[in-house]
């Protein structure tokens, strides 16, 4: 089946609190909304071909896909200046020939996967992970990343922080001065929030 050819497409740069990354945001959706997918790694990239490319750029530490947009992290050592235009042009061409940033069959099944193994959440779990989605999860997508709750046992929410979030400086301050106490204050059961790969 041919694939039809969208719109020209437009890619403007957002700066976010991560000195490390960038989100390369498109003029129209990138992958459905309500996904994500996080690619730490060339390894964890076997579901994006675009992820694969863009970390054969040495300084690319990690890739982030979402709704609209492609958040990059490089290294310490490299200036944004000196190679954002040569990413934004890779992710452009990239787009424009077509190519799909995700493949969502191969996702799909891996989540499935996943899901399988994941012991069944409770009420408070439950409650948790609406407060995430409700209050927390749009202002980190504003920024570049996304959060997801792992797990909550004696009293300790663990939470997945991605994309620009992961490795930032200001997200421990985020994560102890705005999530812990918004979900202590509405979860009376929580005493503390971390993040398990942050």
């Amino acid at each position: 089946m041919e694939e039809v050819k969208k719109a020209p497409v437009n890619l403007y740069i957002e700066s976010n609190p991560n000195p490390n990354t960038l989100k390369f945001v498109a003029n129209f959706m990138l992958i459905p909304e309500g996904l994500n997918f996080d690619y730490p790694t060339l390894e964890s990239a076997t579901n994006s071909d675009l992820a694969q490319e863009l970390f054969t750029f040495p300084f690319v530490q990690g890739v982030f896909i979402m709704s609209n947009f492609v958040t990059v992290t490089k290294d310490d050592a490299t200036d944004w200046e000196e190679v954002k235009n040569g990413i934004k042009e890779h992710i452009k061409n990239y787009i424009d020939a077509g190519k799909s940033v995700v493949d969502l069959n191969k996702a799909y099944e891996q989540a499935k996967e996943d899901q399988a193994s994941k012991p069944a959440s409770s009420d408070i779990d439950e409650n948790i992970k609406g407060i995430l989605d409700e209050y927390i999860r749009p202002a980190v997508e504003q920024d570049g990343g996304a959060i997801h709750f792992h797990s909550f046992k004696d009293g300790v929410v663990s939470v997945v922080l991605q994309g620009a979030c992961s490795g930032c400086p200001s997200s421990t301050l985020t994560l102890k001065a705005g999530i812990e106490n918004l979900l202590k204050r509405m979860v009376p059961e929580v005493k503390e929030v971390e993040a398990i790969n942050g």
